[in-house]
C-alpha cells in the first residue's frame, strides 16, 4: 500500500508538471486585428491588417479586418482587437545579465539556485517590457542555462534566451575574482578562466559542453570590476584566435566585451562576430569593423542610468563603488553616446544590446531612444532591436513576422515611427502565440491552456 501511495504521489507530481508545461506551450489559434502592422522591420507598415496565428506561428497576413471563418479558423476563434494600436515583432536585446543579483558578498553568501530565481523574476520583467528574445552574456554556473530551458519547456514565463553561461576570461580579467585572499578566490568558481591558446580552446569546448549558445569573451578589462588593470587588451592574439576558431568550429558565434581600441582591434583580427560596448573605438577601428562586417552592440543606455558626468556618478546608483571602479565609470563620461553617433554615421552595423543588470531590468527599451538621439531614424532603431539583432545573434526565429515565423508580437498605443518613446509603453506582449500581457496587465500562464495531460492512469 505504501508503494501505491508513493506511485500515486509521483503520478500526481508528473501530471502537475506536464500540465504546467502544456499550459505554456499550447497556444490556441487566434486572429489579431492590427491598426498598423510592421511585418518586416525596414519596410512600411500595413494599415488595417489581420494576422492569423496558429500553432504559435504566423499563419497568414491579410489586408483589412477579416473574420476568423474567412481565414480557415472556427467562427468562434478568438479575435484580439488591436485595431487602434501599432503591432510589430517582439524586441530583442543581445546583452543582458538576468541572474545578476548584486555585489560579490551576495555571490559568496547565496546559492546558485537563488541566482536562478532572481533570473526568473528578471526574465518575466523583461518579457513584460516587450522583449521576447534576449541573449544573456554572463551568468555564473548553470543557473541561466536552466532558466533558458525552463522557459522553453513552459515552466516559467520569460523571453526566449540564448546564453553564454560563464564568460571566457584571462586570470585577473573582467570575469575573474578580484581582491580576495588567494584561498578564498580558489574556492569560488572560475569556470571560464583560461591562459594560453590551448587552455582557451579547452575553456570554449567546456562552455559548449555545459550548453552555451554563444561564446562571450572578456577581451579587455571591465569598468565595474575591482581590478586596477586598465580597460584594454588582456588576451594575446594567439589566445583570441584560438577562442574564435574553436567557437566557430563548434557552431557558436563569439562576441567580445571590449572597451579599449587595442582589445577591439585584436578581436577584429581574430574574426569575432561582434563587439560589446566598444567604448574607445576610433574612426580607424570603426571603419575596419564596417569593412569586415563586425557588429557593434554599443550598450548606450546604462551610462544615462549611472551618470555621464562625475557629478551624476557621485550621486547615482553606483556612488558606493570601490574607488578603482568608480574612477573607471567616471572616465567613460559621454563616450558611449559619442561612439554610437560616430559608428552610425560611418555605417557600422549596430544591433541592440543594453547590459541589463547594470540598470534595472525592464528598462531595456530606452536603448531605442538612445539610437534615435545618436542619429538613427525611428525605423532604423527598431530594425536594430528586431531583424538586425536577430541577424547579429544568429537567431533564425525572431525579428520579423512573415508567415511561418514564431508569433512574437508586441503592440503599442502610439506608433514608434512617429514617437520613438512609444517603445516604453507596451501593453500587449505575445510570445510563440501565447498572450503574456494584454491591456497592460500580465496574464497568468494558465490562461494559455488548451488542454492538460493526465498521466495518473499510467501508473
Amino acid at each position: 500500500m505504501a508503494h501505491r501511495g508513493m506511485l500515486g504521489a509521483i503520478a500526481t507530481g508528473l501530471a502537475s508538471l506536464m500540465a504546467t508545461t502544456a499550459l505554456a506551450t499550447a497556444a490556441p489559434p487566434v486572429v489579431i486585428h492590427a491598426g498598423e502592422f510592421l511585418e518586416t522591420p525596414g519596410q512600411a507598415p500595413l494599415a488595417h491588417a489581420t494576422v492569423v496565428i496558429a500553432d504559435g506561428k504566423v499563419k497568414d497576413v491579410r489586408q483589412g479586418f477579416v473574420d476568423p471563418a474567412a481565414v480557415g479558423l472556427p467562427a468562434d476563434a478568438r479575435v484580439i482587437d488591436l485595431s487602434s494600436m501599432f503591432v510589430m515583432p517582439g524586441f530583442i536585446d543581445l546583452h543582458v545579465h538576468l541572474s545578476n543579483f548584486g555585489d560579490r558578498d551576495g555571490m559568496v553568501r547565496k546559492a546558485d539556485q537563488y541566482a536562478a530565481l532572481v533570473g526568473a523574476h528578471n526574465a518575466n520583467t523583461t518579457l513584460m517590457a516587450g522583449f521576447t528574445t534576449v541573449r544573456d552574456l554572463g551568468s555564473i554556473g548553470y543557473n541561466v542555462l536552466a532558466l533558458r530551458d525552463a522557459i522553453k519547456d513552459g515552466l516559467v514565463p520569460g523571453p526566449k534566451i540564448l546564453a553564454s553561461g560563464d564568460p571566457i576570461s584571462p586570470s585577473d580579467g573582467h570575469a575573474d575574482n578580484h581582491g580576495l585572499r588567494e584561498e578564498v578566490m580558489a574556492a569560488l568558481p572560475r569556470r571560464g578562466v583560461c591562459n594560453g591558446a590551448d587552455d582557451c580552446r579547452r575553456a570554449v569546448r567546456e562552455a559548449v559542453r555545459r550548453g552555451a549558445d554563444v561564446i562571450k569573451v572578456m577581451a579587455s578589462g571591465g569598468t565595474l570590476d575591482e581590478s586596477d588593470a586598465p580597460t584594454d587588451l588582456q588576451f594575446t592574439d594567439a589566445e583570441l584566435q584560438a577562442i574564435a576558431d574553436t567557437a566557430h568550429m563548434l557552431g557558436r558565434k563569439v562576441t567580445a566585451h571590449a572597451h579599449g581600441k587595442s582589445a577591439i582591434d585584436a578581436c577584429i583580427r581574430a574574426g569575432f562576430d561582434s563587439i560589446e560596448h566598444g567604448m574607445w573605438a576610433d574612426e580607424e577601428t570603426l571603419k575596419t569593423m564596417k569593412a569586415k562586417g563586425v557588429w557593434l552592440i554599443p550598450t548606450v543606455w546604462p551610462i544615462d542610468y549611472v551618470g555621464d558626468t562625475p557629478e551624476k556618478v557621485r550621486t547615482g546608483p553606483l556612488r558606493n563603488l570601490p574607488p578603482v571602479s568608480l574612477a573607471k565609470v567616471m572616465a567613460l563620461g559621454s563616450q558611449p553616446k559619442k561612439l554610437a553617433k560616430q559608428a552610425h554615421a560611418l555605417g557600422v552595423k549596430i544591433a541592440l544590446g543594453t547590459d541589463a543588470g547594470v540598470y534595472p531590468h525592464g528598462q531595456n527599451a530606452h536603448e531605442f531612444i538612445e539610437y534615435v538621439t545618436a542619429g538613427m531614424t525611428p525605423m532604423q532603431a527598431l530594425v536594430a532591436g528586431t531583424s538586425d539583432a536577430a541577424i547579429a545573434g544568429g537567431i533564425k526565429g525572431a525579428g520579423h513576422l512573415e508567415p511561418g515565423m514564431p508569433a512574437d508580437i508586441v503592440a503599442m498605443p502610439v506608433s514608434p515611427l512617429k514617437d520613438i518613446n512609444a517603445v516604453l509603453n507596451v501593453p500587449f506582449v505575445m510570445r510563440d502565440g501565447i498572450v503574456f500581457k494584454e491591456d497592460g496587465a500580465e496574464k497568468p500562464m494558465r490562461e494559455a491552456s488548451v488542454e492538460t495531460t493526465d498521466v495518473q492512469d499510467a501508473f
